[in-house]
């Protein structure tokens, strides 16, 4: 009780002392930061689009963070509010509080955590905790971390915790624990070599009871990875593979197979040229610290997916999600620039990418093994490590050309070829393979007064899923701070021609300093954001949205 009591007397110092939000110095080697955002939007039915009656009529999420250090000492906190949230997140976040607090403090090069925190392993294969508001993701731990610097180059990590559940902590247990060395810095013979060399090891155990009728589950759920790191000049190759035990959950049907996965990603630059290859296998390698949960509930590992993020809205209509059970991918990515003052460069230059990613299911070969595990459990299935499945998953090819005509006026053209599994990514059965076609055209051009004009024109040919789309974007943009943009989004396409609507959309905001405002309105489609790999549905909506963004 008086650590409690202890621990918020200080969050109450932290904010007497940061009425003014910024970032300042309150005492000799202390200071204040944080941010804060809001999103709320203002909900209208409609029919033709098929967004239906929210009952508040106004949603909202909204969370600031807080942060206070003193010498070695930081504490911090973030306050979150959903009332209720918006559609698309999950309504167990309805409600306020307070889910994450920390207390931090570093001597001697050990740094210890109480209280909620964020870790990565390597790569993320077996351990990532993060937090990704756009997503409704947040599986930060709550417990105990350690981090220690015993000497120059070698960095040894602890933790033990439980996974954030919205408001609540999921069942299980985890501990961890990673180790670093960087060869270079560790060694002095080495100090002044060409070649960098880290390399690294973890392991990575959860605890949960079996209270299972049907199955014997194990309690004790280990999982281990290894990595390296090398770098000399312009080339840069790193690697990670990790080993997993049986672990049986709703994600795999409840199998006694093992899990693995590995990522290997390499590139080379120099100026005006770059070039990235990466490659990963994934194998039953799905991993949470509630043997039952689904969708986006307490991962413990996070699986990257090796495809391009798209920005533009046309070409991120159909992302990838990574499948945990079981896919082979594979990334290449070509970008080089055409020399300024020839034909095909201009008087500028021209920078252009070329960029392919293929996902696809691995070889899966049934075996009969009912009776061999567990009380009735199986292995599931047999699978050669580099032997590829029959189904494509994903694929698509794109090229982007970058080209400034003049000092002012400036060009962004996109192609993108595009293959997409439905019933894969999505997760149903009734629906087929979209291919597609996109075109992105986005021009800006720059007006006296600080002042520019963008103007973005795409379109998807497909006859898949809701056939082809058109979408036309202007935006204006007065001396950085103010902006005002229209655009639709025309499905003209669709094989119900009833439901070929137009989503329209006005927006404006102002920004100053650190603070940004912006108000928009119109329709959002149905459909699904990812970012690296992970998504949410995106429910189709008609309204008004107001976003609030600051930090100090």
């Amino acid at each position: 009780m008086k650590l409690k009591v202890y621990f918020w007397g200080i969050i109450s110092i932290i904010l007497f002392y940061s009425h003014n939000l910024q970032s300042q110095e309150l005492l000799p080697g202390s200071r204040v930061w944080g941010n804060f955002q809001m999103d709320a939007q203002y909900y209208q039915p409609d029919s033709l689009i098929g967004a239906e009656d929210v009952q508040e009529k106004i949603l909202m999420n909204a969370f600031l963070n807080l942060n206070f250090q003193y010498e070695a000492l930081t504490l911090g906190i973030r306050y979150e509010s959903y009332q209720n949230p918006l559609l698309g997140f999950d309504s167990r976040y309805q409600g306020n509080g307070i889910p994450y607090r920390f207390a931090s403090y570093t001597t001697e090069g050990l740094e210890i955590t109480v209280g909620n925190f964020y870790e990565q392993y390597g790569n993320g294969l077996i351990l990532r905790s993060y937090v990704e508001p756009n997503l409704g993701i947040d599986n930060s731990l709550d417990g105990v971390r350690l981090l220690y610097r015993p000497i120059d180059g070698i960095t040894l990590r602890t933790l033990v915790g439980q996974q954030r559940f919205f408001f609540e902590k999921g069942p299980g247990i985890l501990r961890g624990a990673d180790a670093e060395i960087n060869i270079n810095q560790t060694f002095k013979k080495f100090a002044t070599s060409a070649n960098q060399i880290i390399i690294g090891a973890s392991a990575v155990s959860k605890f949960q009871r079996d209270q299972d009728p049907l199955y014997n589950l194990p309690e004790n759920v280990a999982a281990f990875a290894g990595r390296m790191n090398f770098a000399r000049g312009g080339f840069i190759f790193n690697t990670e593979y990790a080993w997993k035990v049986n672990d049986p959950s709703a994600e795999n049907n409840f199998i006694y197979r093992h899990g693995e996965a590995l990522t290997i990603s390499s590139s080379y630059s120099f100026k005006g040229f770059g070039l990235l290859l990466s490659g990963k296998r994934i194998d039953n390698m799905g991993f949470r610290s509630n043997r039952t949960a689904t969708g986006n509930d307490l991962n413990i590992s996070y699986l990257p997916a090796m495809t391009r993020q798209h920005a533009y809205t046309l070409t991120g209509m159909y992302p990838y999600a990574t499948q945990p059970n079981g896919e082979m991918g594979a990334l290449a990515e070509l970008t080089f620039k055409l020399p300024r003052e020839t034909m095909l460069g201009g008087p500028y230059g021209t920078a252009v990418t070329l960029n392919f990613s293929i996902a696809q299911a691995i070889e899966k070969l049934p075996v009969n093994d009912t009776t061999t595990v567990g009380q009735t459990g199986t292995l599931g299935y047999r699978s050669s490590f580099l032997a590829l499945g029959d189904e494509k998953y994903f694929q698509d090819f794109n090229i982007e050309i970058s080209r400034r005509f003049s000092s002012k006026f400036r060009g962004i053209f996109t192609y993108m070829n595009q293959f997409y599994n439905q019933n894969v990514i999505e997760g149903y059965n009734d629906k087929g393979i979209v291919r597609a076609h996109i075109f992105v055209a986005d021009m800006s051009y720059r007006l006296p007064t600080r002042s520019s004009l963008r103007w973005e024109t795409q379109h998807l040919s497909t006859e898949g899923d809701r056939g082809n789309w058109a979408m036309l974007l202007v935006e204006y943009n007065i001396a950085a701070r103010w902006f005002v943009s229209i655009g639709d989004q025309y499905n003209y396409g669709n094989p119900e021609k009833e439901l070929q609507s137009h989503y329209y959309t006005m927006s404006g905001g102002f920004t100053k300093n650190a603070n940004r405002f912006s108000l928009s309105w119109g329709r959002q489609r149905e459909g699904i954001i990812c970012v690296g790999g992970v998504c949410r549905v995106v429910p189709a909506s008609s309204g008004l949205m107001l976003n609030v963004t600051s930090t100090f």
